[in-house]
């Protein structure tokens, strides 16, 4: 993938009135699966509640959120600009470089003798939640102060949650995806060169023109020609794209939303520089197939693996099975990846709201691959599919 490339930036809109009620719905399975806190460093889990999105330092943020007590974000004094106006929702303590943040965050937790009230008596210990992309020197800091507690990743209460996009989530993907859209089709028309030129500079230039499209971000874009399109993860190189090559290309980046989140979009197209040789074009068939068969599958009730089978099973049947190497798709939302990721075993069922990535792959190491991925989102009778761009295997000059 390529670097992340940014736009410049602007303040922060109000944050929604669902932020409210996504810390009450929080709130009400952290009590379900018997958290007494929830403590929000960086990754997604943090902006998804508050609209404050992390600095990757060293110096501690969290944000405390206690089934029983206000919520508090705690950051560094010199980031606490940085936040915007919470609007009531929490508390923000800014912490000086002499003190101990590490402590800080202890005093606000229920532990000790208090913990053990709250548990009836049972000789139980606070159980804590903490963000699985924390930086491990601040979980073992913790444990240390907090020897007799118990541990386990925020996405045990907050995965089920975020996978479930609200109406206001939906508008942004919907945005992101259509912006994205406006590359692909760029790309397909060819406004987009690609012949004679290296996978890096077409990457480049497809990059520019997400943020062009409104993307405050890039995420990545994979440019993968002739046999370079068979890895899935191709960093785009000097390679010189030429006749005969198919192309695959993979974008997306982060979205702006009104109260200041980005959410992300993901795409893939892949193009044929000239005419397709027959085998191409046979093997495009299936891919394009299989993937329109998976998104047709989508609905409220069936699981997330029965929609992997339907694209897998076709490819498979078509003689193509060994060649599809990755799973059907995944969840996105504020990051590129997460749940629900429809992939062999993942039996959970879907539901109104999820969102995620259709994308099957036919790959033949050291010849030619190619992948075709559409974002879509699970509505009460069926599918929403938001990119809305050709599917066919487009022929440029």
């Amino acid at each position: 993938m390529t670097g992340r490339l940014e736009a410049a930036g602007s303040a922060a809109a109000p944050p929604s009135a669902g932020r409210r009620e996504r810390i009450r719905r929080v709130r009400e399975q952290m009590a379900h699966v018997g958290v007494d806190a929830l403590l929000l460093s960086h990754g997604a889990d943090l902006p998804w509640l508050t609209g404050y999105r992390a600095m990757p330092l060293e110096r501690l943020t969290m944000f405390v959120l206690r089934t029983d007590a206000d919520p508090v974000l705690l950051v560094p004094a010199l980031e606490a600009p940085r936040v915007a106006d919470s609007h009531g929702l929490f508390e923000v303590r800014a912490w000086n470089e002499t003190e101990d943040p590490v402590e800080l965050v202890a005093r606000l937790l229920p532990s000790g003798a208090r913990a053990a009230s709250s548990a009836a008596g049972r000789g139980e210990h606070a159980t804590y939640a903490v963000s699985d992309r924390a930086w491990a020197q601040t979980l073992i800091a913790l444990q240390g102060r907090l020897p007799t507690a118990r541990w386990m990743p925020a996405s045990t209460v907050t995965s089920p949650l975020r996978a479930v996009k609200d109406a206001e989530e939906i508008a942004v993907l919907r945005a992101a995806a259509a912006a994205a859209d406006s590359v692909a089709r760029a790309l397909q028309a060819g406004e987009v060169e690609v012949v004679g030129r290296t996978e890096e500079a077409v990457s480049a230039e497809i990059a520019a023109r997400l943020v062009a499209a409104g993307h405050r971000r890039v995420n990545f874009s994979i440019v993968g020609s002739g046999p370079n399109g068979a890895s899935p993860h191709h960093d785009a190189s000097g390679r010189l794209i030429g006749p005969g090559d198919t192309v695959v290309c993979d974008f997306g980046g982060e979205f702006p939303s009104p109260d200041g989140v980005a959410y992300c979009s993901d795409i893939t197209r892949t193009v044929s520089v000239g005419d397709p040789s027959p085998e191409v074009d046979d093997c495009y068939a299936v891919l394009e197939a299989a993937q329109a068969a998976a998104v047709a599958a989508v609905a409220p009730g069936v699981t997330a693996e029965h929609v992997d089978a339907v694209a897998r099973q076709m490819i498979a049947d078509a003689g193509f099975g060994d060649f599809f190497i990755h799973r059907t798709g995944h969840g996105i939302g504020i990051e590129e990846h997460e749940d629900p990721y429809i992939v062999a075993g993942n039996g959970t069922p879907l539901v109104p709201g999820h969102a995620f990535s259709i994308e099957p792959g036919i790959y033949f190491p050291g010849r030619f691959g190619m992948r075709l991925e559409d974002i879509v989102v699970v509505c009460e009778d069926g599918v929403d599919p938001l990119n809305r761009v050709d599917h066919s295997l487009a022929v440029v000059a």
